[in-house]
C-alpha cells in the first residue's frame, strides 16, 4: 500500500500545486500559515515538516526560524522533493532547509531532536497513522507542539453533499485535464476512512501527548490537529 501510494504522488507532482488549489478552493496557503503560527516554531528553532510535499509549509517555515533556525523537509516522494528543493533554490536568501526522503512511520532521526513539527495534507494518506504519530512524538523535544493540517469528512450532510458534488465536478474534471484523474480519483475514499475531530484527539493522548486539540476550519471540511508533547 505504501508502495502504490508514494507512486501516486510520484506521478501527481507537476501538478500537485495547481490541483491544491482546485481542491481547497484557494484557501490552502492561509490554512497553511494558521498550521504554521499553531505549531509554535519561534526563531532559532529546528523544525520538522513531515509529507512536505512541494515545499510551501518548509519554506515558509524556514523564513519563521530564520538564519540561527533549520528545517528539515520530509517526504517519501522522490519527485515532489526535487519539486520542492527547486523551488527552495530560487529564494534568496537560500532557505536553511535539508530534504530528506523518508517514510513518516520510520523517520531516521533521533529521538528529542525537534523544537516544533507540521505536517500538511499527510496523516490521511498514511498506512499507519498510530504509528506515524509515535514517530512524531518520539523525534520532538519535551514541552515541543506540533500542528497537523488535513483535508476532512464535514459533520454536516448538506456540507457533506457539498463537498462530494465539488469533488466530483470541479477536482476531478480538472484532474482529467491534467492528465491524473485515476490518481486523484483516491481522495474520496481516504476521507471516508480519516478519523477526525475526537478521533484524532484520542490517538494522540494514547501515543503519549500531554495535550491534543482540534480545531475544525472551513466549516469542517478542514481541520488542524495541535498536540503537545509533555
Amino acid at each position: 500500500m505504501t508502495q502504490e501510494i508514494r507512486a501516486i504522488f510520484d506521478r501527481i507532482a507537476p501538478v500537485y500545486d495547481q490541483l491544491n488549489d482546485w481542491l481547497s478552493l484557494g484557501q490552502h496557503r492561509i490554512w497553511k500559515e494558521m498550521t504554521i503560527k499553531w505549531s509554535g516554531a519561534q526563531s532559532g528553532d529546528i523544525c520538522l515538516d513531515l509529507c512536505c510535499g512541494s515545499g510551501d509549509i518548509a519554506l515558509n517555515l524556514a523564513k519563521r526560524v530564520g538564519k540561527t533556525g533549520h528545517v528539515y523537509g520530509v517526504d517519501f516522494s522522490p519527485n515532489l522533493l526535487a519539486t520542492a528543493k527547486a523551488r527552495s533554490q530560487t529564494q534568496y536568501p537560500q532557505p536553511a532547509i535539508t530534504w530528506v526522503e523518508a517514510d513518516v512511520l520510520n523517520l531516521p532521526f533521533a529521538d528529542n531532536q525537534f523544537n516544533a513539527a507540521t505536517m500538511g495534507y499527510g496523516l490521511r494518506n498514511v498506512t499507519d497513522i498510530r504509528r506515524s504519530l509515535q514517530e512524531l512524538h518520539r523525534v520532538l523535544k519535551p514541552a515541543a507542539k506540533a500542528a497537523i493540517l488535513d483535508f476532512h469528512r464535514p459533520s454536516s450532510p448538506q456540507l457533506r453533499a457539498f463537498q462530494q458534488w465539488y469533488l466530483d465536478h470541479v477536482v476531478v474534471p480538472m484532474a482529467t485535464q491534467l492528465g491524473v484523474k485515476e490518481e486523484y480519483a483516491y481522495i474520496s475514499p481516504s476521507l471516508d476512512r480519516f478519523p477526525v475531530g475526537k478521533a484524532q484527539v484520542e490517538l494522540a493522548y494514547q501515543v503519549g501527548f500531554a495535550h491534543a486539540t482540534h480545531y475544525p476550519i472551513a466549516n469542517g471540511m478542514m481541520g488542524v490537529l495541535v498536540i503537545n508533547k509533555s
